[in-house]
């Protein structure tokens, strides 16, 4: 069965999604990806004329469409079962890959390259941030919080949840996941509306 060109490039964006949440922006290359996806070297080029901006921008955007996917259908059950959904999602994430990957979007976002003049992959990082908080004020919003306190609410679980992640990756634990989890449940507890 021949892959089709829809499928060849998403394997390749969401192969750089993963080599981005295990490696980072900088130890990335377009031949490693290329590499790592299965993919011949002159299609990675084919798909993505603009080399390792482009496919990392779209990786960006990728691992962003499916976390807003998650929030999103969490968003029915109030804002402690999106807490849980990213919560489930990067325990798994984790453990399955024996803490070897993060977030391909926090990566983007830490290690941006210095010798490269396209800002798109930052900026794809930024908008994920950015969605991830608009979902999670509205879901607070939702629930009766107040605008100010929920901005601030749902910018402290991005944080503390990509922060986690980054701590877990380093202890090999999903102790740091677990503890900020507690926490973040204790202030969506005390929250009121």
């Amino acid at each position: 069965m021949v892959e089709s060109d829809h499928d060849a490039r998403r394997r390749m964006v969401s192969g750089a999604a993963d080599m981005l949440g295990r490696r980072g922006l900088n130890a990335m290359t377009v031949r490693e990806l290329a590499r790592h996806a299965g993919a011949p070297l002159g299609s990675t080029y084919h798909y993505f004329p603009g080399g390792k901006s482009q496919l990392a921008a779209e990786a960006v955007r990728w691992a962003d469409a499916h976390t807003t996917a998650e929030l999103h259908r969490a968003a029915g059950a109030g804002p402690a079962a999106m807490l849980d959904a990213l919560l489930q999602r990067w325990r798994e994430v984790l453990v399955d890959s024996d803490f070897q990957r993060g977030c391909a979007v926090m990566a983007v976002a830490v290690q941006n390259s210095a010798d490269d003049d396209d800002a798109a992959p930052v900026d794809a990082a930024v908008f994920a941030f950015s969605s991830w908080t608009t979902i999670l004020v509205k879901a607070l919003r939702d629930a009766g919080v107040a605008h100010a306190e929920a901005a601030d609410t749902a910018t402290l679980i991005v944080a503390a949840v990509e922060g986690a992640v980054a701590m877990s990756r380093a202890e090999r634990s999903t102790d740091p996941l677990a503890a900020v989890g507690r926490r973040l449940h204790a202030v969506l507890a005390a929250l009121r509306p």
